[in-house]
């Protein structure tokens, strides 16, 4: 049987935290072994625990959370790290990405969100074990393939349903400073909004926005949307 996935969750928020962690148990094959709310908890737990993976939040009260990944990556054995911060600057994400981030998510997300992410880290997971000490170019080709973006549901969307239409909405959802309606979506994206409307309701039903209702004065309630 395959050992699981051990995992240290790194956020300076308590409540945060212990979210995440309950996200991350809630996944097959992964364990949460500890948390930290500071750049020296996370050092010395990585020290003490050994995971496999850290979960590691940027904004720290006595440091950078990048700062903590770099001091990580210099040690002879490091974890893997997905980055979970609220920092959306560009800046940031390239740092992330240079110091070898094998994600990047954006707070405040959902189970959902996080779900995508770890299922794929578990496959690169199991795949690279399972890998002789030296790969041909089709296995690596693989391996980087395992880590990109997946498509809003997590695979091929249902007929009638483009993958790009879908990310096109998603990402629209994403960018938007509080939650949209289907008309506000359709003029983003430029579609009709009736098709904004059936994208909607499909990233709805797979958890990838979140709907809310606007009760006015008469009427039925406008439908919202938000990021997970």
């Amino acid at each position: 049987m395959t050992p699981p996935i051990r995992t240290l969750v790194v956020d300076d928020d308590y409540r945060v935290a212990a979210v995440h962690a309950a996200y991350v148990a809630r996944v097959e094959g992964f364990q949460v072994v500890g948390q930290a709310h500071t750049a020296a908890e996370a050092l010395q737990a990585v020290a003490d625990l050994r995971p496999d993976l850290v979960l590691m939040d940027v904004f720290l009260p006595d440091g950078d959370g990048l700062t903590v990944v770099r001091k990580l990556m210099d040690r002879e054995r490091h974890p893997d790290v997905i980055v979970i911060t609220a920092a959306r600057d560009v800046a940031t994400v390239r740092t992330a990405m240079q110091l070898g981030a094998v994600h990047y998510l954006v707070k405040p997300f959902g189970f959902a969100a996080l779900n995508e992410r770890l299922e794929a880290y578990r496959r690169l997971h199991l795949r690279i074990a399972g890998l002789p000490d030296e790969a041909e170019q089709a296995d690596v080709d693989e391996l980087f393939g395992i880590l990109r973006a997946p498509t809003a549901t997590g695979g091929k969307p249902e007929k009638g349903h483009s993958a790009a239409t879908l990310a096109l909405v998603r990402d629209a959802v994403r960018a938007a400073d509080d939650a949209v309606s289907a008309t506000e979506i359709a003029q983003r994206v430029g579609v009709s909004r009736a098709t904004a409307q059936r994208y909607l309701n499909y990233l709805e039903r797979y958890g990838l926005v979140q709907l809310h209702l606007r009760y006015g004065a008469t009427g039925r309630p406008e439908h919202l949307y938000a990021p997970t």
